[in-house]
């Protein structure tokens, strides 16, 4: 098991306590995972159910609160049938508790006591409850018009708070000085993150019955998602359980979606653009920092990129609502690409999820009501 410089393909040691390239490159993490699946079924139903298939050397070290196996709920949506995780439910309220859990037990293997943190939100949940279940110090650097709920939902955790005026990429730029000082736990640099996400693709085919769907729908903000299923599918696809790679289609705001401008002129780097606000918070990256890697792995699963507009989402959400479904404004421009999406593929069997709990967004979805 080693980090390995994407760009120069130089290795180092995981034990060293590195987030980038000593050049300042991202770094992927080279790991041969295993799988029993008459061991994984006689387990907890709990993303550590795949325990050889995560990259933590010691049971001492894993930083676990039950997180994972979501249900998979067959929702009709337009007279179609879909499969929808319910990513929502994690302790934190959204996805990204997969990640938190699998870099957070190694920040605890590498004895690391403080660290940082950016985020829109669901992320920054998500590392502060992690950090504080471990006894972890945890600082988050925010824009200041991040969701208020959020922001409460953090701090509850005991995490700091540093507000940073300007954008997104000002906020991320903050954090990188920041974290020359103590270590960086993030969700777009840090490899181990993408190592948790990827438990969505294996709990997928596993409820599936180990087959692999035609399609998963998922939304394109940092990466995790997107990167951690292909890593996922990939892994199924090497140790022989599916026999196919579903196609990856990633989901934008048009207010923000440099990807599938990119994507869509067949390009593969792409440039950033000039975005608008947008109620997608979540997912509202000009400047991704894996974007081009993203790309990539859409290409290679013959999937392609879907941007939806802000009535597109107030549509979805509604609708979802109305179903019994409250879920945060970013989650439901998923399902607005899903419902697009699904009308050119009706024949196929298509996964997709709700990445985030309404809760987390309340002032949010309270404005967007009342317009």
């Amino acid at each position: 098991m080693k980090l390995v410089d994407r760009i120069t393909s130089e290795t180092f040691s995981i034990e060293l306590p590195i987030w980038q390239s000593p050049n300042g490159n991202v770094l992927d993490l080279l790991f041969e995972p295993t799988f029993n699946t008459g061991v994984i079924a006689k387990r907890s139903n709990g993303l550590w159910r795949y325990r050889e298939a995560l990259p933590i050397a010691q049971d001492m070290h894993i930083v676990s609160i039950d997180e994972g196996f979501t249900p998979l709920l067959k929702i009709d949506f337009g007279g179609k049938i879909v499969g929808i995780k319910q990513e929502q439910l994690f302790s934190s309220g959204s996805y990204k508790d997969r990640g938190a859990t699998v870099l957070m037990s190694h920040i605890k293997s590498l004895g690391i006591n403080n660290v940082v943190q950016d985020s829109s939100g669901n992320a920054g949940c998500a590392v502060a409850a992690y950090a504080a279940f471990a006894g972890i110090g945890c600082t988050i650097f925010l824009q200041e018009d991040t969701s208020r709920t959020k922001i409460a939902q953090m701090e509850a955790y005991g995490a700091k708070i540093k507000f940073i005026m300007g954008s997104r990429e000002d906020v991320a730029g903050a954090t990188l000085i920041a974290a020359q000082q103590t270590y960086y736990a993030s969700h777009s640099w840090n490899p181990f993150f993408f190592h948790g996400t990827k438990t969505f693709a294996y709990e997928v085919c596993e409820q599936l019955g180990w087959k692999a769907p035609d399609s998963v729908v998922l939304p394109a903000g940092n990466g995790t998602l997107i990167i951690g299923c292909y890593i996922g599918f990939t892994d199924l696809l090497k140790a022989s359980l599916i026999d196919k790679m579903p196609k990856i289609i990633a989901v934008q705001s048009i207010n923000c979606s440099p990807l599938a401008v990119a994507f869509a002129q067949n390009k593969t780097m792409y440039n950033e653009v000039i975005t608008q606000p947008t109620l997608a918070e979540g997912i509202a990256i000009a400047k991704p920092l894996r974007g081009n890697q993203m790309m990539e792995y859409v290409r290679k699963s013959k999937g392609h990129f879907i941007v939806v507009t802000e009535a597109e989402i107030k549509s979805a959400w509604l609708e979802c609502a109305q179903k019994g479904f409250y879920i945060e404004p970013t989650s439901a421009a998923t399902i607005a690409g899903l419902k697009k999406y699904m009308e050119g593929y009706p024949n196929e069997q298509i996964i997709s999820l709700f990445s985030g709990h309404g809760l987390k967004s309340t002032d949010k979805i309270l404005k967007m009501l009342a317009n």
